[in-house]
């Protein structure tokens, strides 16, 4: 399940990109496989999520294929062992909400990204995510868990003081708003309520068959009811 939209972020031959927050890999692996030539860097914090998208990054590895590289690291995103403009693209998507000290982390991403580098920054919408908080305490207490609610204009703001301007914006995953509004209702008796099992079917359904009416329902419906905001910035050559 994809969050950044690929098309968005302009992948190009040789392009160096960074996953930060890769969790178990779905961007990461997906940056690999959609070009013939491109370096691409996972880091988390979990070992336990980076093992998985280790295996799972197996199905897809092309050894014989020079111009293709992937790597996974251990790291704090707080001070990432790599060196300044050393990346053409990052993604960084839902991780900010997890993060204490988001702003050290743009700040990072700021010391990674090339002078002519492109970002995609994704984190839950403010709406959608009040329901949640508001439906369960543990949803946001959880260890891990979400510890802010991001207003997508400020967010936007902030990072346009590294000298980055917003060129795209979109939504995400509208289907998925309601699946953990129910989640959060029904937080105590967990994922086998009846209600959310069901929910959760269906949107597997919908990942693994990709049928034309949900696609395209969720697509209609992600302006208004996306659970994710997800911003694409360049460096503003005027700053």
């Amino acid at each position: 399940m994809l969050t950044i939209d690929f098309k968005r972020l302009d992948l190009q031959p040789g392009d160096r990109v960074l996953d930060l927050g890769c969790g178990e890999g779905r961007h990461c692996i997906s940056a690999y496989i959609l070009h013939e030539h491109i370096d691409v860097v996972g880091v988390d914090l979990s070992q336990k999520d980076l093992s998985t998208a280790q295996q799972r990054f197996q199905d897809f590895a092309e050894a014989e294929n020079p111009n293709k590289q992937f790597a996974l690291f251990c790291a704090n995103g707080l001070a990432l062992p790599f060196a300044d403009n050393s990346f053409d693209k990052i993604i960084c998507s839902e991780v900010l909400e997890h993060i204490p000290d988001y702003k050290a982390m743009l700040g990072e991403i700021d010391r990674l990204l090339k002078p002519d580098g492109l970002l995609a920054i994704s984190v839950p919408r403010s709406w959608p995510e009040k329901i949640c908080w508001q439906l369960s305490e543990a949803y946001h207490l959880v260890k891990g868990g979400h510890i802010r609610i991001f207003k997508a204009d400020a967010l936007h703001r902030e990072v346009e003081t590294y000298g980055l301007s917003r060129y795209a914006r979109h939504w995400a995953h509208a289907l998925h708003s309601p699946y953990w509004w129910l989640k959060c209702l029904f937080w105590e008796k967990g994922d086998e309520q009846w209600l959310v099992k069901t929910y959760h079917r269906m949107l597997v359904w919908d990942l693994m068959k990709k049928p034309w009416l949900t696609q395209n329902l969720e697509r209609l419906l992600n302006p208004i009811l996306g659970k994710s905001v997800v911003m694409y910035f360049k460096r503003d050559a005027s700053l």
